[in-house]
């Protein structure tokens, strides 16, 4: 949007996301391999912001939200970022927005006067009018919490020199949540741990962690279950400790439980069970004409284990990235009209098929 003519370009393009790499020619987030990534898929840093001069986003009509959101693509209006009104994009698009990680699942139901400024690779989209006036989100592939905040930051700046910022002295950034209050930052990975989760050591290193000030939930937040031994880890505490160490201690701990996963996993492939079902999962991953979006997940993430293990002639983050394209919404929208669920089934089955086949 560098000038009015690409805004106005913007404005009547606004009822449809990309959903491609066609535009951008970049590897995106979950189809890119990252550091450590045997274990850590991604990694997202988010901001949350508000403007001193209007009432938290749940104090106002679709009307107020429409101007702060206009007000906020003014201020970004020489960024490289393309604006998407909520309100006109299919629902379909907005799920499968959400099943990207682009935006919260409550953010793609709708709400009136939102909307969205997300870059072309998708590493960036900054909700506008969610829980709070202003959302900041980047994306990474693997681990990568510094890179993430620092381009997080840097967008925050641009938008801190053109709107005004409610911030308190003593309590810093004021949020809608309370828990928000602070630096108003949370710094997460996803985590694949099929090792400590087959040996039912999860659910006890989440109780742990939470003495160290972070949280472990499941791939989609707080609410959601860990599908595909897939989990998030995020830190807790934002009021009284700065970004730094907040950054420094989830990379500690994450890198404290990616060891713990290598040595599970180890331990798991030497039990011929587990082995006998990640070669059961790579032949049925190859060869099935049907498969449901559960057993899917079930299924590439048995084989992200061994491919991650040096099992399977397959890079780990090509498993990741079926577990991305294979979600219900982003599958449906790879066909027009969008699929319905019996000929979803087939497509999952048929793209895991022949995305496996061109990188073997």
């Amino acid at each position: 949007m560098t000038n009015e003519n690409n805004a106005n370009k913007n404005n009547e393009n606004t009822g449809h996301a990309n959903k491609d790499n066609k535009n951008t020619g970049h590897t995106k987030w979950f189809a890119a391999k990252g550091d450590q990534s045997d274990v850590v898929l991604s990694t997202r840093v988010r901001l949350a912001r508000n403007l001193a001069d209007a009432p938290f986003p749940s104090r106002l009509d679709a009307q107020g939200k429409q101007r702060v959101t206009q007000r906020v693509r003014d201020a970004v209006q020489n960024s490289e970022l393309n604006y998407i009104d909520m309100a006109r994009l299919p629902r379909l698009e907005a799920f499968s927005l959400a099943e990207r990680r682009l935006i919260s699942p409550e953010f793609a139901a709708g709400i009136p006067g939102s909307g969205l400024l997300l870059s072309g690779d998708e590493d960036v989209s900054v909700m506008l009018c969610e829980e709070d006036h202003i959302r900041i989100q980047v994306l990474r592939a693997g681990l990568a919490l510094r890179p993430a905040y620092d381009a997080a930051d840097q967008i925050d700046d641009a938008l801190g020199r053109g709107l005004p910022y409610a911030f308190d002295e003593n309590l810093g950034y004021l949020t809608q949540c309370p828990t928000n209050l602070g630096t108003a930052m949370r710094a997460s990975v996803m985590l694949h741990l099929p090792g400590l989760s087959s040996l039912g050591r999860a659910a006890r290193l989440s109780e742990s962690i939470a003495k160290l000030g972070l949280t472990m939930r499941g791939a989609f937040g707080e609410g959601s279950e860990a599908e595909g031994a897939l989990y998030q880890l995020s830190n807790q505490v934002t009021l009284g400790l700065e970004e730094s160490a907040a950054l420094e201690n989830l990379q500690a701990i994450t890198m404290q439980i990616a060891e713990q996963e290598r040595r599970a996993a180890a331990e798991c492939l030497r039990q011929p069970q587990l082995e006998d079902q990640i070669w059961r999962a790579w032949g049925i991953l190859q060869n099935a004409r049907r498969m449901e979006s559960r057993e899917a997940i079930h299924l590439l993430s048995l084989a992200r284990m061994g491919a991650a293990r040096g099992l399977l002639p397959l890079p780990a983050e090509t498993l990741s990235h079926l577990m991305t394209l294979t979600q219900p919404a982003t599958l449906s929208l790879t066909e027009a009209p969008p699929l319905d669920a019996e000929k979803r089934d087939a497509k999952r089955a048929e793209l895991i098929r022949n995305h496996i086949l061109s990188k073997v």
